[in-house]
């Protein structure tokens, strides 16, 4: 596939540190609030629109997510040690329980929640050193379930329009599958939505726009990229950094892309592990919130 590369409005926003391994953007219109997390800080990062302030809190081990949950204040964090909810006003971490106490070597690595309010997460080795990744689902009743196993580096989750299909990711092989999901959360008819070429780097995290198109992150590429449902590649905005890692649509209009980078491995690149902020002409879907 030819890769055409676009110029859009680009920002990077202002803050004192460089994250370094950003991911995870998430928009919480109600607070008019971006979070997102650097998973080996570790910390969790904000940033206030309004104001354009930023914030962070620290953790005590790796991070791999934050997500909202639906009419409260607290979130749900996935974390080396497992599923836990986080209330950042009182600082206070409640653990909710490890999916993988066989795996003591993995964590949690990015999340996202599906239309019925049900999370969907992956995992991976900490050191890279073993395919042990799964994709689990978190329901609202805080019971959880193992879907696929065998991954390098599960990642980026995200779905169609619909609803109907969740797409999930293996970097390490440089390949994004498709599922079909059914209404009882359900996976079935497992295949690949599309494989990177070695020029393009590594897929990471993605999200799913409202014309029904997804935006992939491109780790070790430079740039995200924009594909049809059918896996077309439709275009593609190059970033002033290697390791470009996740994606989300936020602000009022859910018109502008915030875009999480790494300074791991490229300290050297000025802009790498900063957020950066595109005006890409399209709108994204509202965010969603755990429903437990």
């Amino acid at each position: 596939m030819t890769m055409r590369t676009d110029t859009v409005p680009l920002e990077i926003v202002a803050r004192p540190e460089r994250d370094r391994l950003g991911e995870g953007p998430v928009w919480l219109p109600e607070r008019g609030q971006l979070f997102w997390v650097d998973i080996e800080a570790p910390a969790i990062r904000w940033l206030d629109l309004a104001s354009g302030r930023t914030g962070s809190h620290a953790f005590a081990e790796p991070i791999g997510w934050v997500i909202p949950r639906a009419g409260r204040s607290d979130f749900v964090v996935g974390l080396k040690s497992g599923f836990a909810f986080f209330d950042p006003e009182a600082g206070s971490l409640e653990p909710l329980g490890d999916p993988e106490p066989e795996h003591p070597d993995n964590r949690l690595n990015d999340a996202k929640v599906d239309f019925a309010g049900r999370i969907w997460a992956g995992s991976k080795h900490c050191a890279d050193a073993a395919a042990s990744g799964a994709l689990h689902r978190l329901d609202p009743d805080l019971t959880w379930h193992c879907h696929d196993r065998d991954y390098g580096v599960a990642n980026g989750p995200t779905f169609s329009l619909d609803g109907r299909v969740l797409y999930h990711t293996d970097s390490a092989a440089r390949t994004v599958f498709a599922f079909d999901l059914g209404a009882d959360g359900a996976l079935s008819r497992k295949r690949v939505f599309l494989r990177f070429p070695d020029a393009w780097g590594y897929p990471d995290g993605m999200t799913t726009d409202a014309e029904g198109c997804l935006w992939i992150a491109h780790w070790g590429g430079g740039r995200i990229s924009r594909f049809d449902p059918d896996g077309t590649l439709l275009r593609s905005i190059a970033l002033p950094a290697t390791n470009i890692t996740s994606c989300a649509f936020g602000g009022p209009e859910l018109d502008r892309l915030y875009v999480t980078s790494a300074a791991l491995g490229c300290e050297h690149e000025p802009a790498a592990g900063a957020l950066f902020v595109l005006d890409p002409g399209i709108r994204g879907l509202p965010p969603r919130a755990f429903a437990g």
